[in-house]
Parts: structure tokens; sequence; C-alpha cells
């Protein structure tokens, strides 16, 4: 209900997916976020918490006229979220046209791996996305991993059909692909987690992740498809990044050479933690770094 107690803070999807990369790996990879804010009191609050998560900021852009955007989520009883945006004239909206960013662009070339969502396409001005698409394309054929969550919200679309065009142009160049089950069947009607797999594996995606919430996930590659269970969590306090912190865990794993099973369990347990706290983000002390997820599967592995 609104008029409820009201907590500030800040979060967004990707932003969500770089702070838990970064408390992770502690610094054992460099975790840089793209994005656009003001020059306001807010958003500089904002970039100096996220330097202090370890995230480097050297990509956020300031824009002299435009605020950060802003949005509120309600928590229901289950732990399930409902979001109302104030975005139209973020700064991160207008990105793209950013007169620095060409210079982020540029930089763009030299890293590993680029996340981004649905999210990330919905918030930028329709014109802009074939550029991002073409900028992303020419990244992934220089060797650049793109890594993409559908992530959908319907708020933020002006319709499905326009959702499903601007997701599917960017699948073909994507290398590790995330999508949550709920998500795709309202997006595009899937009656079952096989058929999303099968969508997603036609449109060239290479590597599919499909997460079903308590479930766990399905894993895909090629002609191979592995089911990951989720460890029980007893007390679901509030879900907000749930799939942001599992898609956190599963590229930690990822980036340093585990097994996709690994990956996948990185994934789940960090969600886990994440959903028994309030908020997108959580207290850094109740964040595991990936050694102590590890060290925890192994003596689990000892004591089965």
């Amino acid at each position: 209900m609104p008029f409820g107690t009201l907590h500030q803070t800040f979060g967004g999807d990707s932003l969500n997916t770089a702070l838990y990369l970064a408390r992770l790996m502690r610094h054992a990879i460099d975790v840089q976020y793209v994005t656009a804010v003001g020059i306001d009191d807010l958003s500089e609050g904002m970039v100096h918490r996220w330097r202090a998560e370890g995230i480097n900021t050297r990509p956020v852009l300031r824009d002299a006229v435009r605020p950060p955007g802003l949005y509120w989520i309600q928590v229901g009883a289950a732990g399930e979220r409902s979001f109302r945006y104030w975005r139209g004239e973020s700064a991160a909206r207008h990105l793209l046209q950013h007169p620095d960013f060409e210079r982020v662009a540029a930089e763009l070339a030299g890293v590993d791996l680029i996340y981004l969502s649905g999210i990330s396409l919905a918030i930028i001005p329709a014109a802009d996305r074939p550029i991002l698409v073409n900028l992303l394309t020419q990244l992934a054929n220089r060797g650049v991993a793109i890594a993409f969550d559908s992530n959908y919200r319907p708020a933020l679309w002006p319709s499905t059909d326009v959702a499903r065009a601007a997701m599917a142009g960017l699948l073909p160049i994507t290398h590790l692909m995330f999508a949550t089950f709920d998500d795709e069947r309202q997006l595009w009607g899937d009656e079952t987690p096989q058929a999303t797999l099968t969508r997603l594996k036609a449109s060239c995606a290479q590597r599919i992740v499909i997460k079903l919430g308590a479930a766990g996930c399905l894993y895909n590659h090629g002609a191979t498809t592995i089911p990951v269970p989720a460890p029980t969590v007893k007390n679901v306090v509030d879900t907000t990044a749930a799939g942001d912190a599992f898609n956190a865990g599963f590229i930690a794993g990822w980036l340093t050479d585990r097994s996709p099973q690994v990956c996948c369990r990185i994934g789940n347990a960090l969600a886990g933690s994440v959903i028994q706290h309030r908020g997108a983000i959580i207290p850094a002390s109740a964040t595991p770094s990936l050694s102590e997820l590890l060290t925890q599967f192994d003596r689990e592995s000892i004591t089965t």
C-alpha cells in the first residue's frame, strides 16, 4: 500500500549486477559501469556509493541538464514486487547522445564482457536502439563477449511488439543469454521453459540460462541442457534483484572458468542470500565472496 514506510536507496537491474559482481570478486576483476547521471546531490551520492562498492565509475558520464531516473517498488506480503517509474527525461535515457559517449564506446573495445538488459534497451529512445546494437555488434566481432538479460518490464515499453523487435535484434550477437521464464511467458506467451529455450536457440544466442525462481535454472549450450536446482530458502523477504544477483554470480563463475553447473550454483546461492533481505542492495556483510561460496560447495560435496 502507498503511504507506508519508505526507504531511499540506489539500484537498477544492471547496476545491481555490477555491484554484486564487484562484491563477489573483491577487486579481482575491474567492474566498470556505463551510464549517465546528473550533477545534482542525488547523482553525486550515488556515484560515491558505487565507488565505495568497488565499481569503476570512469565510464559514468555527467549530464548538466538531466537528473537520474527514479522508481518506486512496492513489496507484497510474499516478497513479490510492483514497479512505478519516473525516468522519461533521465540522464541515462540520453546516454548515447552524450558528447562524451564516443570516448566511452571506444574504450569498450578493451573489455572482456559487456552486460546489458532489456531495461537498458527500453529506457533509451527508439532511434538510439539500432545505434547501440550496431556498436555491440562491432564489439562482438572484435571478440568482446555480450551478455544480455531480457528482463521485460511492460511499463517501460510502448507495446509488446516494440519490445520483441528490440530484443530480437540483439540475440544473434549474444554470447550469454539470461531469461526469466515468467518474463518470457509474459512477453512471448511461452507455455513452458522448454518452449522459451527452443525459441531462444532459434535466435542464435550461444549460451542460454532460463531462470526458474525457486526451482533453480536451466543451462543450455548446443545440444546440452542442464537443470540446476536452487537451494531452499525458508524466509523470503523481498525478491527485488534476485535475478540480477543470479546473473552476477553466474558471470563471476564464467569469468573464472568454472563449469556451467558451478556458475549456476553460484548464481542460485547469491540470489538466495539477496531475497532474505529487503531492497535490491543487501548489506555488504550479508553478501558472500566467490571464494566463500566455492568453499561452501566443496563442503557440501564432501558431506553428500
